[in-house]
């Protein structure tokens, strides 16, 4: 029987060597310039909505199209349609500016695209991935024994720590679920804590109710007592308290409830206790700030976002525990077609995902080529100019409501200026800085979070000038009502 050799590799997809480095090469001077232009730019998208719509419905795929081309037409529309984060005057949420070390790292990754189910195809980027996590759980206080992986972000690695949380409170939820309890599982945050909560109760099955929304202090903090008392009521009315989670770093503030009071409650309860890092996770890396974090070596497992305070590329989170054992028991899993089955290895047996990204190298990279010194520097430079740009407000009358632990103000403006909404509508669609509306303890703030480690103490000035001028609505910028 004859067979015919098939053609060879389509060129589109994938073109000879020497076409790859012109292109590559060619996309590496594009981003830089983007880059350039961005950080002279606005901050907020310029495009014409109707005008890329239609430019998008060109690109049916049928008429195969120059790569070249793609990339200008591509990188000139994310210049223009995004909120650019990595803006010196982005003081929006927790996404700052990556570190160039974690852009290189996205580039290996993706030319080598391993795949991390298993240590036995992926021996050293598994290696790499367990050694940063051992490194920092060694940072925050754990003891040598510890277990975790890198997750696609917070939402993920809180998912999984009230997966082990379950576990441990009855190992038959593995297999039966909530009905395993004889009463209702119910978990503690507060009110100040991120919302993905909820949805990580439904995502588990034990359903939104289950998370009990504890009190604050008054200051953005979770109150123990209510805590301790929320907990009492729940064990006495038949309800199964499964843990306990305070957070170090809230979203709208940047508090940090008191990690100590919460792990005492929770040790006497007999329930996990975590403690949701995601953003202030970052300041084990300074001896000047990490007491901030005192309390946090206490936990049953913690999450730190690589992606927020350690600056990696999107998105990079970690989960780690001192409960090996019962991260194993809840996401085992044996199948034929693995090649290994290794608990104390395998991400696929310890972890949500299946096929999952090299993430962990971002870190490293980062981690590797500033170690904590240079880590230290970028977390007290960030707290630093905080200071700075309160005083300056302060300066011009501002009051800031909250006492910020970490890098975020929330402010209310002087009396006689405009309300708090038109204010951040109008610094938003000058399109000279970025800041967001929040409510801060019942009432609507202006928050400001510094991310940016390029940010400098001329952005904080203007950021202040744009402010006062829409405060007093005397920028010709601001909206029309």
């Amino acid at each position: 029987m004859t067979v015919n050799m098939p053609d060879g590799p389509n060129s589109a997809l994938f073109p000879p060597r020497g076409e790859r480095r012109r292109v590559d090469d060619y996309l590496t001077r594009s981003l830089a310039d983007a880059n350039d232009r961005v950080v002279a730019g606005p901050v907020t998208p310029t495009f014409d909505p109707d005008a890329f719509t239609r430019e998008l419905d060109e690109i049916d795929f049928r008429t195969p199209r120059a790569l070249d081309d793609l990339l200008a037409w591509t990188v000139a529309r994310m210049e223009c349609g995004v909120v650019h984060i990595t803006h010196p005057r982005y003081f929006g949420l927790f996404n700052p500016a990556p570190t160039f070390p974690s852009q290189c790292a996205d580039r290996i990754v993706s030319a080598f695209n391993p795949q991390l189910a298993t240590f036995t195809t992926s021996p050293v980027p598994v290696a790499i991935e367990e050694h940063v996590i051992r490194c920092i759980a060694r940072r925050v206080g754990f003891p040598g024994t510890v277990a975790g992986h890198f997750t696609t972000g917070g939402a993920e690695a809180n998912f999984t720590a009230l997966i082990c949380a379950l576990t441990r409170a009855n190992p038959a939820f593995a297999r039966e679920g909530a009905r395993a309890f004889n009463g209702a599982p119910v978990c503690y945050i507060s009110r100040e804590a991120h919302l993905a909560w909820l949805k990580i109760a439904h995502q588990a099955g034990v359903g939104r109710d289950a998370i009990r929304l504890i009190n604050t202090d008054g200051s953005g903090r979770m109150d123990p007592a209510s805590l301790a008392a929320a907990v009492n009521a729940d064990g006495d009315a038949g309800r199964v308290p499964a843990m306990i989670v305070a957070t170090a770093g809230t979203t709208v503030a940047g508090m940090v409830d008191p990690l100590p009071a919460c792990a005492a409650i929770a040790r006497s309860a007999g329930v996990w206790y975590h403690v949701d890092a995601a953003w202030g996770g970052a300041a084990i890396a300074s001896e000047r700030f990490r007491h901030i974090l005192a309390g946090i070596e206490q936990a049953d497992s913690i999450t730190i976002d690589a992606h927020k305070w350690f600056a990696t590329t999107m998105g990079c989170g970690m989960f780690i525990t001192r409960h090996g054992a019962v991260l194993s028991s809840a996401f085992q899993v044996a199948t034929s077609y693995m090649p290994s089955n290794l608990p104390s290895l395998d991400p696929y047996v310890n972890s949500v995902q299946w096929s999952r990204r090299f993430l962990g190298l971002r870190l490293f990279l980062a981690l590797a080529a500033a170690g904590w010194s240079g880590f230290a520097a970028h977390v007290e430079r960030t707290l630093d100019l905080v200071e700075l740009l309160k005083s300056e407000l302060i300066d011009h009358g501002w009051r800031i409501c909250n006492a910020p632990q970490l890098a975020v103000i929330c402010m209310e403006p002087p009396p006689g200026s405009r309300d708090v909404r038109s204010i951040v509508r109008g610094v938003v669609d000058s399109g000279r800085a970025w800041v967001s509306l929040a409510a801060f303890e019942k009432r609507d703030v202006i928050r400001a979070c510094l991310t940016n480690g390029e940010t400098m103490l001329e952005d904080l000035k203007s950021l202040v000038a744009i402010l006062n001028e829409i405060a007093r609505g005397c920028s010709g910028s601001a909206p029309s009502s």
